[in-house]
């Protein structure tokens, strides 16, 4: 009877050391929650997935959506707790939501180092600091080669002095971002055309079915609103009290529509005339950001 006592006080005490093993192997878990406003829905091709930088290194630490409301998807992400605590920077990019790469897309939005179990994140660190943008614009149709339509047409150049210049003031983008600028007629968001560079033509000059046939227009960013309306919409138009705003869009685009980050905007004045010089205002985004606690 007492071997049989010894033999169950034996075997006990062993599965009590297997299961504390166990224990002491299992992988430690922290939770890393999520605090952004501002950021839009993605639709379904394409989602937000968070990284955490380890050691120079991009961790994942989940994927989430967000509804028409702002809304995230979820807030709350399980990750590994040495991970995370060796963690220097957060960075929130934009990824398609079958995404066979492993690795963080060039859509980079938001970035912040952490300062002990916080990070405050921004755009203004990852895409941009538009704080300063600045842009001018004026009405002109130079595509088609008559003077009957020329408040159908809006450049982004500064014609002030005489010769067409420069008209828009940004910082440069980052990889995966491009600049765009836009109509907005009743109440439909019409694009004059995607850019990198501010003092160039956009990225459709030769290609956009809106445009005139005479020619391509000024070496700037703009678009002759001829012919070839979207359904609604007449063209030639009259943009006088439409409103003209530039926004940043990742690349490749995920919606037809403007993207949340909007640095310049501007009511066209009911009585506008040609060719003459208008100045763009703080568009109604220019920063989005959030704080990140681990």
């Amino acid at each position: 009877m007492k071997k049989i006592l010894l033999i169950l006080v034996t075997v006990s005490a062993l599965t009590f050391v297997a299961c504390n093993d166990d224990d002491d192997n299992a992988p430690r878990t922290s939770n890393l929650s999520l605090n952004i406003s501002g950021l839009e829905n993605l639709g379904s091709d394409f989602v937000y997935e968070g990284w955490i930088i380890v050691s120079g290194s991009p961790v994942s630490t989940g994927t989430f959506s967000v509804n028409d409301s702002g809304q995230l998807s979820q807030s709350s992400f399980v990750v590994d707790s040495d991970m995370l605590s060796a963690a220097s920077t957060f960075v929130l990019s934009i990824e398609p939501s079958n995404d066979p790469d492993p690795a963080p897309a060039a859509t980079k939005i938001l970035v912040g180092d952490f300062s002990g179990s916080s990070a405050n994140i921004s755009s203004t660190g990852m895409v941009g600091d538009f704080s300063n943008s600045a842009g001018k614009y004026i009405l002109a149709t130079p595509t088609d080669g008559m003077n009957n339509n020329e408040r159908s047409g809006i450049w982004f150049l500064d014609l002030a002095s005489g010769t067409p210049a420069t008209g828009l003031s940004l910082p440069t983008l980052p990889a995966g971002w491009k600049y765009e600028g836009w109509v907005i007629m009743n109440g439909m968001p019409i694009s004059t055309g995607t850019f990198t560079n501010v003092s160039m033509a956009d990225d459709n000059a030769a290609t956009t079915n809106f445009k005139g046939d005479v020619n391509n227009g000024p070496a700037f960013p703009g678009e002759d609103f001829i012919q070839n309306a979207p359904a609604g919409l007449t063209f030639p138009t009259d943009l006088r009290g439409t409103t003209a705003v530039i926004s940043v869009e990742p690349d490749p685009d995920n919606s037809p529509s403007p993207f949340t980050l909007k640095p310049l905007a501007h009511g066209v004045p009911s009585d506008a005339e040609d060719h003459v010089t208008f100045d763009m205002g703080a568009g109604p985004v220019r920063e989005i950001s959030g704080t990140v606690t681990r």
